[in-house]
């Protein structure tokens, strides 16, 4: 079976945990504090908070927004459910915008139709890698004095005009889930922020709201401080185990991307010939580096002919993983009944999301697998050649 989405993990990780395990510190810690060095550093960035998830992220940028309820957040109807999830758990409106059926990003012209007196922030989502239109969002964001949040789940090594995404926001909010572009143990995430005031709240909202974290307690001279809680906060402090990886991974990190670049455009030029939808890449579009996370193909025909479902059995058939990136957001059962939201609510986004399938995207993959990938793929879109009309 050819797996859809396995981290690239070596002796180097196992080694990096190990030091971790026989040390016995395995939570927050110096690993911890190095991790967010190198990955700032690396993102030309501020601040950096290691989180548990990229979910956590989202969450404690909206929280230090103090919202109040019924106030609207505004994010993409392509997404995954954590985007909305986290809205609606904050106790505000999430208000859906629909989809540019080539990028798969956010309709800028479309935000400005859904902008109202209770919309406080906006969640862009830089979908599979490819970096939203900045600029345009930036320039709404500034006019309604909207806070700007970027979900960089998809995107640690994207950039829009040699910027990494990121910094553009309020925050940027990163995953390293453990199939992403790089991973911390399975779980674990960033928030990038510009302000030190910020930086030092998301560290003590991470762990309760205390005034000091646990390995802070001891200083040189081994004197023990006491803590204090300064408000009430959360539970979603990044390990050491977790970050022990992560700084293994991101010193590898242009390298893994060089190869899913190199697999993503075999892909490109493979699908040319044929009448799918494909999302525009970097080599599209001026000013934008694809982070080359998804690699994600949609069915031009209506849903009710269930191509993508018969592509997924032939892919099971064959052995070849794949994956649903994603469902949208007007098509879920909890959030069609809360609000009403129907396919007429994001049109692209539902009609692409029916249609939608990814294919193996993993540096790991062989020459030999993608091949045989590109062999079955053949026969399967044999039918569905271009024509010269």
């Amino acid at each position: 079976m050819i797996k859809f989405g396995i981290p690239n993990i070596t002796k180097d990780e196992i080694n990096a945990t190990n030091k971790v395990l026989r040390s016995k510190w395995l939570t927050t810690g110096q690993e911890v504090l190095d991790f967010e060095s190198n990955f700032k550093k690396y993102k030309k960035s501020k601040f950096a908070v290691g989180v548990s998830s990229c979910t956590d992220a989202l969450y404690m940028s909206l929280l230090s927004l103090k919202l109040k309820k019924n106030d609207e957040v505004i994010t993409s109807a392509m997404t995954f459910c954590s985007a909305v999830n986290v809205i609606e758990n904050i106790g505000a409106k999430p208000v859906l915008v629909d989809i540019k059926a080539d990028t798969l990003n956010i309709e800028p012209e479309k935000i400005k139709k859904k902008i109202t007196k209770k919309t406080k922030a906006i969640i862009i989502v830089h979908f599979a890698g490819m970096p939203c239109e900045i600029e345009k969002i930036l320039k709404i964001t500034k006019k309604y004095n909207i806070k700007l949040i970027e979900d960089c789940a998809h995107s640690i090594e994207s950039k829009y005009k040699g910027v990494h995404v990121g910094n553009f926001g309020f925050t940027g909010c990163f995953s390293f889930y453990a199939n992403k572009n790089i991973t911390t143990a399975g779980e674990g995430g960033m928030i990038l922020c510009k302000n030190k005031n910020y930086d030092d709240y998301f560290k003590k909202l991470r762990l309760h709201g205390m005034s000091k974290e646990a390995w802070k307690r001891f200083d040189i001279k081994k004197n023990f401080h006491n803590y204090d809680l300064e408000f009430s906060g959360l539970k979603n402090n990044m390990t050491n185990i977790q970050a022990s990886m992560g700084i293994v991974q991101l010193n590898k990190i242009q390298k893994l991307w060089k190869l899913r670049k190199k697999i993503y455009q075999n892909y490109q030029r493979f699908f040319k010939d044929y009448d799918v939808g494909i999302q525009s890449s970097s080599e599209d579009l001026n000013n934008y580096k694809h982070a080359y996370h998804l690699f994600v193909l949609y069915f031009k025909t209506d849903p009710k002919i269930n191509m993508r479902n018969k592509l997924i059995n032939f892919l099971k058939k064959n052995k070849i993983g794949f994956g649903i990136h994603y469902r949208s957001i007007n098509d879920l059962k909890f959030y069609r009944q809360k609000y009403k939201w129907n396919k007429k609510t994001a049109p692209n986004a539902f009609i692409i999301g029916s249609n939608i399938i990814s294919l193996p995207l993993q540096p790991d993959l062989t020459a030999k697998e993608q091949k045989y990938i590109m062999s079955k793929l053949k026969i399967f879109f044999s039918g569905l050649k271009k024509t010269n009309d």
